[in-house]
């Protein structure tokens, strides 16, 4: 099938944010933002789960429980994102382990939501807690996620609900913002990451 031409941008910017984002994490090189190729030191499991402040949120073992000002570990494995119902304001400060968990989590459920069998849950999702898991689970949602956008033709981006995704407004919305809404998602919290990598550094040495 070919790629409608809307979606094209699209599926570009996805592509390119995923690859810097995972680059800026494993490294040994990533693009600096003008065709530099500029090196970068892979992350370790310490950087992953790294705490910059009190009361952060992380991915954390299911035997310790939930960290400050959650009321539960979202999750299905031996690991758990740190979750609260109603999530609390202002938003606490998260780990690199929580926010890439996050992205990983919401492009394989979104695309269970819109390609699959409709019915994953944050409490069927496997979180881990180290860098290795972290980065294959990105993976792997990044692949689920782009299979779901070049399922669609040009009719299927103005359905309205083709993405069921329970966790955020799709099923109100046209299948284009949901894709335009994910892509400023990988963004976002590829910034924020980056930032972190940086804080660790600085601070560490």
């Amino acid at each position: 099938m070919t790629t409608p031409p809307r979606l094209l941008p699209l599926l570009a910017q996805f592509d390119f944010a995923c690859q810097r984002l995972v680059d800026r994490l494993s490294g040994p090189r990533m693009d600096s933002g003008d065709g530099e190729r500029i090196e970068v030191t892979a992350m370790t499991d310490d950087e992953y789960l790294w705490e910059p402040v009190r009361n952060c949120w992380s991915i954390r073992p299911q035997a310790a429980g939930p960290g400050p000002g959650a009321t539960m570990l979202a999750g299905a494995g031996d690991w758990g994102r740190d979750a609260g119902r109603p999530h609390p304001w202002p938003p606490p400060i998260t780990t690199i382990a929580w926010r890439l968990a996050h992205l990983s989590e919401m492009l394989t459920l979104r695309a269970d939501y819109t390609v699959g069998s409709r019915s994953l849950t944050e409490q069927h999702y496997v979180f881990h807690g180290d860098v290795t898991g972290g980065l294959r689970d990105f993976a792997e949602g990044t692949r689920s996620w782009r299979a779901a956008l070049v399922s669609a033709d040009d009719a299927a981006l103005d359905e309205v609900g083709r993405s069921s995704y329970p966790y955020g407004s799709d099923p109100e919305e046209p299948f284009l913002e949901i894709v335009w809404w994910v892509n400023q998602e990988i963004l976002h919290h590829g910034a924020e990451i980056a930032l972190l990598r940086d804080l660790y550094r600085e601070q560490r040495g």
